[in-house]
């Protein structure tokens, strides 16, 4: 089933050449226009905005250290936490859920607390009003983590406004890419008037900067199926046949975090590329939901979706299977094949070796079976309807 060409992992909002010949743009203008919020801060990367979020927050509370963040989500998440100095602790997800479990999330509050990270994982909205009702008038912030969800909603409202604060990503991949980068928005304009006098503290012009700028020059011409098969299906296929899941998704990263301010460049050609990100974003859900059906025809297979009320976005379809053995079936036959199937993240944070060191050694069996049992299937406008029934046949036959 190896073709030449390489279906992303994820639906990113395909770059064009024209938006590379832009000039400085107001991109927070653009984003607030498109999230319908007073105010927008960009940021060097989704990393750099949580650290931003946690500084303000304990500004705030100065004698609150700890942070909480549920077990399935990105390793960068305790990079941050470990990088500002801060205790980091864990929650287990709800039994099959996206959601965070309640119950385990009550366990770990106390006078420490600075802040809870509910995650909105892979588009989907998770139930940030639970926590915030759990956690309120006890000082504790809810910061959002909405990295791999620009652009999803709740009651027509968008996501990372129910708690404090919310941060969406502009890596590589994402729905809008300045191939790093992040975005900030606060329910009250407080925070995000801190944030701001925080991140205009940072270097303007630093090397990371310079590197950021090739970098989505290579990016705008090489996301596209057939170059994508040499800059990132040979590197995947290298990892897994070394036994390197990790190594493979790129869950791998320095515990050092660049901060910077993201140049007047990058910040043009994501504007210009954010005019074509509502329309994109339609397109990608019509496509999504027919798929959708398409998955639960089939016995054993889940497939995450909206609630009432909640419109996520479809950078993928996040696939749960009734067995690990199943799951791991799947992937023999369609991790290496070109057709857009990864997986979300390999481990729950306690289950990275790399993080061994920074993470709570938790059991969290919710979130162990989920990483042990699901897969992702790029909605990229470039997986074609007969190469998605090709994926569906694999999993019905597995």
């Amino acid at each position: 089933m190896r073709r030449l060409a390489e279906i992303p992992p994820t639906a990113g909002l395909p770059p064009r050449l024209s938006d590379l010949f832009a000039s400085k743009g107001d991109l927070p203008r653009a984003l607030s226009a498109e999230l319908g919020t007073g105010g927008a801060l960009v940021t060097c990367s989704g990393t750099a905005a949580l650290m931003l979020a946690l500084r303000v927050a304990r500004q705030r509370q100065p004698r609150r250290d700890t942070v909480i963040v549920p077990a399935f989500t990105c390793p960068l998440v305790a990079i941050a936490v470990h990088a500002l100095g801060l205790r980091l602790r864990i929650t287990d997800l709800a039994c099959d859920s996206l959601d965070i479990d309640l119950d385990s999330l009550r366990a770990q509050l106390d006078d420490r607390v600075l802040a809870v990270v509910p995650t909105h994982l892979g588009g989907r909205v998770t139930d940030v009003a639970a926590v915030k009702c759990l956690v309120a008038d006890s000082g504790i912030a809810v910061i959002e983590d909405a990295a791999q969800s620009l652009g999803a909603t709740i009651n027509g409202r968008s996501i990372g406004l129910a708690g404090d604060i919310g941060f969406f990503s502009l890596a590589a991949g994402k729905g809008l890419s300045t191939y790093e980068g992040g975005v900030v928005i606060a329910r009250d304009p407080a925070w995000l008037d801190a944030m701001r006098e925080l991140q205009d503290a940072l270097p303007r012009k630093s090397a990371f900067e310079f590197r950021r700028c090739i970098e989505l020059i290579g990016y705008t011409l090489f996301y596209r199926p057939l170059p994508m098969r040499w800059v990132y299906g040979l590197p995947l296929h290298r990892a897994l046949e070394r036994g390197d899941p990790v190594g493979a998704i790129g869950d791998r990263f320095p515990m050092d975090v660049p901060l910077h301010r993201m140049g007047g460049w990058r910040q043009g050609v994501g504007a210009r590329a954010a005019r074509r990100l509502p329309t994109f974003l339609d397109e990608r859900r019509a496509c999504a939901l027919p798929r959708i059906d398409r998955l639960r025809a089939i016995p054993g297979v889940h497939v995450h979706g909206d609630r009432d009320g909640e419109r996520g976005v479809w950078p993928t379809l996040f696939v749960r299977l009734d067995s690990e053995r199943r799951r791991d079936t799947v992937l023999d036959r369609l991790w290496m094949a070109g057709l857009g199937v990864s997986r979300m993240f390999i481990h729950a944070l306690p289950d990275y070796a790399e993080l061994r060191d920074i993470v709570p050694r938790q059991h969290c069996p919710n979130a162990t079976s989920l990483a042990a049992r699901s897969f992702t299937i790029s909605n990229s406008p470039w997986l074609g309807d007969e190469d998605f029934e090709a994926v569906c046949r694999v999993i019905e036959s597995a």
